[in-house]
């Protein structure tokens, strides 16, 4: 197949790429390679594709939220199916940047809709976000719970990409799926990240910031299993049969959880995290930041049940994974 997939600098949309060209695919990426982390970073990760893919990986540096430049960047360019992970990120970075998630969140997600429509894809792919459940006390989250009680911008961005989603389903019947992504970790990850700050932190000696005095649960999901999940979905368009799906919607339109089904203490990764960097960390206690949420459960029943979704990863295998992996990437 050949696959657009935007958002390829970065975590996830970088291993995904990795998955899809090692099995033989055709990957086209789109990334504009903003500066809301290590550009070096990035660059680092394209190289590896290039190396990985040669002429199977196809590099557009491009701002998707630009729909006259996009369209102009793939003229000419064929794709059969597109998995749209591109996005600003960051729940407490949506609060003193707004415009920023209004232009990539909102206007991308609306001009990939409009590239899946006009080039008639087989399937698009989206990343929604586990923040769309807010402050639901209900554990562990379903797709059935109801999610129009944000507590961040980046959520609100979120769950009105689910919607524009759904209403291009109804209209056009592209057939798409959306994937509730719960914190997601591992090698190559963002360093904006719990883990990737947690461990840098502990590494130097300095003190590391524990929200909510410690007391926050999370899904941590590894980014293998996170992929597994997401070709799966890509692999398997939602049908357009009139039928109920995953989300509630009749339209080729479902809506699914991606994560590890376990609900874990922050101390206990705090634990592990000191072990493997060989030093006591020294924890600032800090409280609850605004739009954050305590805890994170997801309930994985849909994806299982469709498509097989079996995540293997245990906190206690991927986060020496991810340390093992900073360590070498750092030369520390």
């Amino acid at each position: 197949m050949k696959i657009l997939v935007t958002g390829a600098a970065g975590f996830i949309g970088y291993s995904l790429s990795r998955q899809l060209l090692a099995r033989g695919d055709e990957v086209i990426g789109i990334d504009n390679l903003n500066d809301y982390y290590q550009v070096s970073l990035k660059e680092d990760r394209l190289k590896r594709l290039v190396e990985a893919g040669g002429n199977r990986f196809r590099f557009i540096k491009q701002d998707f939220a630009d729909y006259e430049a996009l369209v102009a960047a793939l003229e000419g360019v064929e794709f059969d199916r597109i998995v749209h992970l591109g996005a600003q990120a960051g729940v407490r970075y949506s609060i003193t940047n707004p415009h920023a998630y209004l232009h990539a969140n909102l206007a991308g997600h609306l001009n990939m809709l409009e590239i899946a429509r006009h080039r008639a894809v087989e399937n698009m792919v989206y990343a929604s976000s586990s923040s769309v459940y807010g402050g639901n006390t209900k554990l562990p989250f379903a797709v059935e719970d109801r999610v129009d009680l944000p507590v961040s911008l980046y959520a609100a961005t979120k769950k009105a990409d689910e919607l524009m989603s759904e209403t291009y389903a109804h209209l056009y019947r592209v057939p798409q799926t959306g994937l509730r992504f719960f914190t997601v970790y591992g090698p190559w990850g963002r360093p904006d990240m719990m883990m990737w700050i947690f461990t840098k932190k502990i590494l130097a000696g300095d003190p590391i910031p524990v929200f909510n005095n410690g007391d926050m649960w999370r899904d941590f999901t590894y980014i293998d299993d996170i992929i597994a999940g997401v070709i799966g979905s890509l692999d398997n368009p939602a049908p357009d049969d009139g039928q109920v799906k995953a989300g509630g919607s009749d339209r080729p339109h479902r809506i699914y959880n991606i994560g590890n089904h376990r609900c874990e203490h922050l101390m206990k990764v705090v634990e592990i995290l000191e072990a493997e960097c060989g030093r006591k960390a020294t924890i600032d206690f800090q409280p609850i930041q605004p739009g954050d949420v305590k805890q994170t459960y997801a309930d994985i029943n849909a994806i299982s049940r469709d498509l097989g979704y079996a995540p293997t990863t245990s906190i206690e295998v991927g986060v020496p994974n991810f340390v093992r992996w900073y360590k070498e990437y750092h030369g520390v």
